[in-house]
Protein backbone atom coordinates (compact mmCIF):
# COMPACT_ATOMS: atom_id res chain seq x y z
CA UNK A 1 0.00 0.00 0.00
CA UNK A 2 2.81 2.39 0.71
CA UNK A 3 4.22 1.92 -2.60
CA UNK A 4 0.90 2.47 -4.04
CA UNK A 5 0.59 5.84 -2.20
CA UNK A 6 3.83 7.02 -3.31
CA UNK A 7 3.67 6.05 -6.83
CA UNK A 8 0.61 7.66 -6.98
CA UNK A 9 1.37 10.45 -5.04
CA UNK A 10 4.93 11.61 -6.25
CA UNK A 11 4.39 12.66 -9.43
CA UNK A 12 1.25 15.57 -8.75
CA UNK A 13 3.29 16.99 -5.60
CA UNK A 14 6.42 17.07 -7.42
CA UNK A 15 5.07 19.14 -10.44
CA UNK A 16 2.82 21.13 -7.84
CA UNK A 17 6.69 22.14 -6.10
CA UNK A 18 7.86 22.82 -10.30
CA UNK A 19 5.12 25.40 -10.39
CA UNK A 20 5.32 26.63 -7.15
CA UNK A 21 8.76 27.74 -7.90
CA UNK A 22 7.58 29.82 -11.35
CA UNK A 23 6.01 31.88 -7.88
CA UNK A 24 9.05 34.03 -8.24
CA UNK A 25 7.51 37.50 -6.15
CA UNK A 26 5.53 36.44 -3.24
CA UNK A 27 5.04 32.91 -2.31
CA UNK A 28 1.54 31.52 -1.37
CA UNK A 29 1.16 30.29 2.37
CA UNK A 30 1.30 26.35 2.97
CA UNK A 31 -1.81 26.39 4.75
CA UNK A 32 -3.76 27.92 1.64
CA UNK A 33 -2.14 25.98 -0.75
CA UNK A 34 -3.31 23.05 1.60
CA UNK A 35 -6.64 23.96 1.89
CA UNK A 36 -7.10 24.14 -2.18
CA UNK A 37 -5.23 20.68 -2.62
CA UNK A 38 -7.52 19.15 -0.08
CA UNK A 39 -10.98 20.99 -2.00
CA UNK A 40 -9.23 19.45 -5.01
CA UNK A 41 -9.81 15.80 -4.31
CA UNK A 42 -13.17 16.12 -2.35
CA UNK A 43 -13.92 17.31 -6.10
CA UNK A 44 -13.45 14.10 -7.85
CA UNK A 45 -16.64 12.88 -5.61
CA UNK A 46 -18.94 15.55 -7.26
CA UNK A 47 -17.33 15.08 -10.48
CA UNK A 48 -17.60 11.64 -10.64
CA UNK A 49 -21.77 12.01 -10.09
CA UNK A 50 -21.91 15.07 -12.96
CA UNK A 51 -20.16 12.17 -15.23
CA UNK A 52 -22.41 9.35 -14.65
CA UNK A 53 -25.50 11.88 -14.62
CA UNK A 54 -24.36 12.87 -18.30
CA UNK A 55 -23.79 9.79 -19.27
CA UNK A 56 -27.13 8.55 -18.45
CA UNK A 57 -28.58 11.46 -20.45
CA UNK A 58 -26.14 11.05 -23.15
CA UNK A 59 -26.85 7.63 -23.67
CA UNK A 60 -30.55 8.71 -24.16
CA UNK A 61 -29.64 11.33 -26.79
CA UNK A 62 -27.22 9.18 -29.08
CA UNK A 63 -27.13 5.10 -28.08
CA UNK A 64 -23.49 4.09 -27.70
CA UNK A 65 -24.01 0.93 -30.13
CA UNK A 66 -25.01 4.16 -32.68
CA UNK A 67 -22.42 6.74 -33.61
CA UNK A 68 -19.55 5.84 -30.83
CA UNK A 69 -17.38 8.46 -32.30
CA UNK A 70 -19.98 11.38 -32.01
CA UNK A 71 -21.21 9.81 -28.85
CA UNK A 72 -17.07 9.77 -27.30
CA UNK A 73 -17.09 13.51 -28.77
CA UNK A 74 -19.55 14.80 -26.91
CA UNK A 75 -19.12 12.89 -24.01
CA UNK A 76 -15.06 13.71 -23.53
CA UNK A 77 -15.87 17.49 -24.52
CA UNK A 78 -18.75 18.05 -22.40
CA UNK A 79 -19.47 15.61 -20.02
CA UNK A 80 -15.86 14.05 -18.51
CA UNK A 81 -14.14 17.46 -19.51
CA UNK A 82 -16.88 19.82 -18.63
CA UNK A 83 -17.44 17.62 -15.07
CA UNK A 84 -13.55 17.47 -13.86
CA UNK A 85 -12.76 21.28 -14.96
CA UNK A 86 -15.86 23.05 -13.25
CA UNK A 87 -15.34 21.11 -10.01
CA UNK A 88 -11.69 21.72 -10.21
CA UNK A 89 -12.51 25.38 -10.99
CA UNK A 90 -14.75 25.94 -7.61
CA UNK A 91 -12.39 23.74 -5.38
CA UNK A 92 -9.73 26.86 -6.84
CA UNK A 93 -12.27 30.00 -6.86
CA UNK A 94 -14.40 28.86 -3.01
CA UNK A 95 -11.20 29.08 -0.69
CA UNK A 96 -9.52 31.84 -2.99
CA UNK A 97 -11.38 34.55 -4.67
CA UNK A 98 -12.07 36.76 -1.58
CA UNK A 99 -8.70 35.86 0.14
CA UNK A 100 -6.43 38.51 1.18
CA UNK A 101 -3.50 36.49 0.10
CA UNK A 102 -4.94 36.68 -3.45
CA UNK A 103 -2.57 39.70 -4.07
CA UNK A 104 -0.92 38.94 -7.36
CA UNK A 105 -1.93 37.31 -11.14
CA UNK A 106 -0.04 34.55 -10.75
CA UNK A 107 -1.47 33.86 -7.60
CA UNK A 108 -4.17 32.40 -9.66
CA UNK A 109 -2.13 30.12 -11.52
CA UNK A 110 -0.68 28.98 -8.15
CA UNK A 111 -4.07 27.71 -7.29
CA UNK A 112 -5.21 25.96 -10.24
CA UNK A 113 -2.34 23.68 -10.43
CA UNK A 114 -2.74 23.46 -6.75
CA UNK A 115 -6.80 22.42 -7.29
CA UNK A 116 -5.89 20.68 -10.36
CA UNK A 117 -3.24 18.74 -9.03
CA UNK A 118 -4.82 17.91 -6.04
CA UNK A 119 -7.98 16.19 -7.95
CA UNK A 120 -4.92 14.72 -10.01
CA UNK A 121 -3.73 12.64 -6.88
CA UNK A 122 -6.86 11.36 -5.52
CA UNK A 123 -7.59 10.08 -8.73
CA UNK A 124 -4.78 9.08 -9.11
CA UNK A 125 -4.66 6.68 -5.96
CA UNK A 126 -8.22 5.04 -7.05
CA UNK A 127 -7.00 4.08 -11.00
CA UNK A 128 -3.15 2.69 -9.58
CA UNK A 129 -5.24 1.24 -6.47
CA UNK A 130 -7.49 -0.88 -9.07
CA UNK A 131 -5.30 -1.37 -12.13
CA UNK A 132 -2.02 -1.40 -10.32
CA UNK A 133 1.43 -0.21 -10.40
CA UNK A 134 1.79 0.19 -14.36
CA UNK A 135 -0.95 2.31 -14.44
CA UNK A 136 1.16 5.07 -11.88
CA UNK A 137 3.92 4.53 -14.32
CA UNK A 138 2.04 6.01 -17.61
CA UNK A 139 -0.52 8.22 -16.21
CA UNK A 140 2.81 9.96 -14.62
CA UNK A 141 3.61 10.77 -18.03
CA UNK A 142 0.19 11.70 -19.58
CA UNK A 143 -2.63 12.07 -16.97
CA UNK A 144 -0.76 14.05 -14.22
CA UNK A 145 0.52 16.75 -16.77
CA UNK A 146 -2.41 17.12 -18.36
CA UNK A 147 -4.29 17.87 -14.96
CA UNK A 148 -1.27 20.33 -14.50
CA UNK A 149 -1.78 21.98 -17.88
CA UNK A 150 -5.22 22.56 -17.32
CA UNK A 151 -3.98 24.50 -14.20
CA UNK A 152 -2.31 26.42 -15.23
CA UNK A 153 -4.59 27.92 -17.82
CA UNK A 154 -7.19 27.56 -15.61
CA UNK A 155 -5.21 29.89 -12.87
CA UNK A 156 -3.59 33.01 -15.66
CA UNK A 157 -7.15 33.16 -16.81
CA UNK A 158 -8.44 33.11 -13.46
CA UNK A 159 -5.70 35.38 -11.92
CA UNK A 160 -6.61 38.49 -14.57
CA UNK A 161 -10.83 37.73 -13.90
CA UNK A 162 -9.74 38.45 -10.53
CA UNK A 163 -7.63 42.14 -11.63
CA UNK A 164 -10.47 42.99 -13.46
CA UNK A 165 -13.03 42.38 -10.66
CA UNK A 166 -10.60 44.97 -8.66
CA UNK A 167 -10.47 47.35 -11.35
CA UNK A 168 -14.49 46.90 -11.03
CA UNK A 169 -14.85 45.39 -14.87
CA UNK A 170 -17.77 42.80 -13.52
CA UNK A 171 -18.89 41.96 -17.29
CA UNK A 172 -14.83 41.21 -18.52
CA UNK A 173 -14.42 39.09 -14.87
CA UNK A 174 -17.23 37.03 -15.71
CA UNK A 175 -15.88 36.91 -19.33
CA UNK A 176 -12.42 35.63 -18.29
CA UNK A 177 -13.84 33.22 -15.82
CA UNK A 178 -15.62 31.69 -18.43
CA UNK A 179 -12.47 31.76 -20.20
CA UNK A 180 -10.45 29.80 -16.99
CA UNK A 181 -12.92 27.00 -17.83
CA UNK A 182 -13.80 26.77 -21.26
CA UNK A 183 -10.12 26.27 -22.87
CA UNK A 184 -9.03 23.84 -19.79
CA UNK A 185 -12.51 21.67 -20.82
CA UNK A 186 -11.43 22.13 -24.51
CA UNK A 187 -7.88 20.79 -23.84
CA UNK A 188 -8.82 17.86 -21.48
CA UNK A 189 -11.54 16.76 -23.72
CA UNK A 190 -9.63 16.97 -26.67
CA UNK A 191 -7.12 14.51 -24.93
CA UNK A 192 -9.62 11.90 -23.91
CA UNK A 193 -11.21 11.76 -26.52
CA UNK A 194 -8.04 11.30 -28.95
CA UNK A 195 -6.68 8.88 -26.31
CA UNK A 196 -9.56 6.62 -25.99
CA UNK A 197 -10.25 6.61 -29.82
CA UNK A 198 -8.52 3.42 -31.54
CA UNK A 199 -7.98 4.93 -35.23
CA UNK A 200 -3.64 4.48 -35.71
CA UNK A 201 -3.82 7.66 -36.54
CA UNK A 202 -5.29 9.05 -33.66
CA UNK A 203 -3.02 7.72 -31.74
CA UNK A 204 -0.27 9.14 -33.66
CA UNK A 205 -1.61 12.06 -33.25
CA UNK A 206 -2.28 12.15 -29.19
CA UNK A 207 1.78 11.52 -28.88
CA UNK A 208 2.04 14.57 -31.02
CA UNK A 209 -0.60 16.71 -28.98
CA UNK A 210 0.62 15.54 -25.63
CA UNK A 211 4.56 16.89 -26.96
CA UNK A 212 3.14 20.42 -28.46
CA UNK A 213 0.77 20.77 -25.03
CA UNK A 214 3.66 20.25 -22.98
CA UNK A 215 5.98 22.76 -24.89
CA UNK A 216 3.17 25.42 -25.08
CA UNK A 217 2.62 24.80 -21.43
CA UNK A 218 6.21 25.26 -20.11
CA UNK A 219 6.65 28.54 -22.32
CA UNK A 220 3.41 30.39 -21.06
CA UNK A 221 4.06 29.32 -17.60
CA UNK A 222 7.50 30.68 -18.07
CA UNK A 223 5.85 33.85 -19.75
CA UNK A 224 2.68 34.18 -16.89
CA UNK A 225 5.81 34.25 -14.20
CA UNK A 226 7.82 36.72 -15.73
CA UNK A 227 4.62 38.90 -16.35
CA UNK A 228 3.53 38.94 -12.77
CA UNK A 229 1.54 42.19 -11.80
CA UNK A 230 -0.12 43.28 -8.40
CA UNK A 231 -4.06 42.88 -7.86
CA UNK A 232 -3.57 46.04 -5.22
Amino acid sequence: MTIILAASLIPPLFLLWKVYEHDKIEKEPFGLLLTIFLFGMVSTLPAGLLESAGMLVLNRIIPQSGNTRLFNLIFYFIVVGGAEELVKFFAMKIPTWKNPEFDYVFDGVIYGVTASLGFAALENVLYVLDTGLTTAGVRAWTAIPLHCITGIFMGHYYGVARAADMWADRRASKSLQLKSLLIPMLIHGAYDFIATDESEILIFAFLVYIVILDIFALRALKRYSDQDVRLF
